[in-house]
């Protein structure tokens, strides 16, 4: 079942969690169920090129991960490092480009280099953009929004009664990129948990029992035929919208 042409999201975003479920549902350790994810990363990113997405943001690692137990913010940096060593040159070869979110600062000056190095090699390219969010935290990207604009005013650039919600998106790591459309989050936890917490108003909302490592795009087209079933209103009437597509 997939959805038409013509309701495919604009913008996809993808919470993928249950990781470390599958791995102690398989008896082996929590990295190896990140490690196994990287297969699903993979099938995702094919589906929604080959679908005609033309964003997708996934979240790959939040502020609040740093939380956990070293051995594992370990084992995943250094996932991070080998997967950009081996899938760059395929996303290049497929026309994605690739760009990275969050508070970057944080990770080690060799990853960074790596992903900026990513970026770079990626820039030119001309189809599905593929975000990656590492060490992002909704709040944290509106309270750096905030930060931004109240510098501005106090140096004079901005008035503060000119601030509107475009001037305030401009300043949000996804400045630029239209809103996710539909949000995708496995593992069948029904929750936000912090990821685009200003860019999701209005996306559609698609959960799954499935755990990440499982999800594959039989999967991914489930969620975008949910997402071809619904009436985007934006406040308006049912009738209103209909009468806008006739």
């Amino acid at each position: 079942m997939s959805a038409q042409p013509n309701n495919i999201p604009t913008h996809v975003a993808v919470i993928m969690d249950g990781n470390g479920r599958w791995a102690r549902r398989q008896g082996k350790a929590r990295h190896t169920g990140h490690r196994a994810g990287v297969k699903s990363v993979r099938a995702t990113v094919e589906a929604a090129a080959e679908r005609g997405v033309s964003y997708l943001t996934l979240f790959a690692f939040s502020s609040e991960n740093w939380r956990r137990p070293e051995e594992e913010v370990s084992s995943l940096m250094s996932l991070f490092v080998e997967a950009l060593r081996r899938e760059v040159a395929e996303l290049h070869r497929n026309n994605v480009r690739l760009r990275f979110v969050g508070a970057l600062e944080q990770l080690s000056g060799g990853l960074q280099k790596k992903m900026a190095e990513a970026e770079k090699t990626t820039a030119g390219n001309s189809g599905l953009v593929l975000n990656v969010a590492v060490a992002f935290g909704g709040r944290w990207d509106i309270v750096k929004a905030a930060q931004s604009l109240a510098s501005k005013s106090a140096a004079g650039k901005l008035d503060a009664s000119d601030i509107d919600e475009d001037m305030f998106a401009d300043e949000l790591q996804l400045a630029g990129i239209p809103d996710p459309d539909l949000l995708i989050r496995t593992g069948g936890e029904q929750r936000i948990s912090n990821f685009l917490l200003w860019n999701l108003a209005y996306a559609e909302l698609w959960f799954t029992d499935v755990l990440w490592p499982e999800f594959d795009k039989t999967e991914f087209d489930r969620a975008l035929a949910y997402f071809a079933s619904k009436q985007r209103r934006y406040g308006h009437t049912g009738d209103q919208v209909e009468a806008a597509e006739c």
